[in-house]
């Protein structure tokens, strides 16, 4: 039988990360990028954190407020001085973070319309990445994370030991965001969510400061045609070989 000392061991072994400290995550919209970097973190035992919520945040702050979506000036100002609290579930959890704006949970507003179809053009602005690019890094300071975004590999997590950037045809992107819209309610069309995908490709992709790339350093994955678990197969194994 194993003594005490020896049973500890083996436990703190079997609960430590099987991979590297930061893993960057990013992708085009709808390519899988938030659902596997969710898994990825639970299976590894990581903090997980999604950035695009941040930026849904100051969207959803700045139309509660009757700012201009295009009003770059007051979009720095709210980002620079916006009581936002990020709120990560523990390590390993399914959960996902939460936000809140002076104290009220607000994460469940982040998914309306108006804030989907106002965020890229807020998300676009410098003064606002600059911002919550400062937070960002911030939170990768406390330990183990997997993050998710369009400037991970790039601009948050430079220094990552794996960067992995996801991608899939517009139509299967355009498949599933209209699916995910049909699950919560919204109404759509699947032509509409294709046409709106390409116009935010071209959006993040074009933007001066932090465009939507894949780090030089990044593995590429086309999830067109493969199932979550597969894509998630392949994360994990990237993972453990980095460790």
């Amino acid at each position: 039988m194993e003594d005490g000392a020896a049973a500890a061991a083996k436990e703190s072994a079997l609960r430590r990360p099987r991979g590297p400290r930061l893993i960057a995550v990013d992708g085009s919209a709808a390519s899988g990028k938030s659902s596997v970097g969710r898994l990825l973190a639970e299976r590894l035992g990581y903090r997980f954190l999604d950035t695009g919520i941040m930026y849904r945040a100051i969207t959803w702050a700045a139309l509660d407020r009757g700012i201009d979506p295009h009003d770059a000036k007051a979009l720095a100002a709210l980002a620079s001085a916006i009581d936002m609290q990020v709120v990560l579930p523990p390590p390993g959890s399914a959960a996902t973070a939460r936000i809140r704006i002076d104290g009220d949970d607000v994460t469940d507003g982040l998914r309306s319309p108006e804030v989907d179809e106002a965020v890229s053009a807020v998300s676009q602005v410098a003064g606002v990445r600059e911002a919550l690019v400062r937070r960002q890094k911030e939170i990768a300071a406390g330990g183990h994370i997997v993050m998710a975004g369009r400037d991970i590999g790039t601009v948050v997590l430079a220094d990552a030991p794996l960067k992995l950037y996801l991608d899939a045809s517009l139509e299967e992107r355009a498949r599933r965001r209209h699916a995910d819209f049909v699950r919560v309610g919204h109404e759509s069309s699947e032509a509409a969510v294709l046409e709106d995908l390409r116009r935010r490709d071209q959006t993040d992709s074009r933007r001066e400061l932090s465009p939507m790339k894949a780090a030089d350093d990044a593995v590429v994955i086309d999830t067109s045609g493969m199932t979550l678990e597969q894509v998630l197969a392949r994360a994990l194994a990237l993972a453990e070989a980095a460790a």
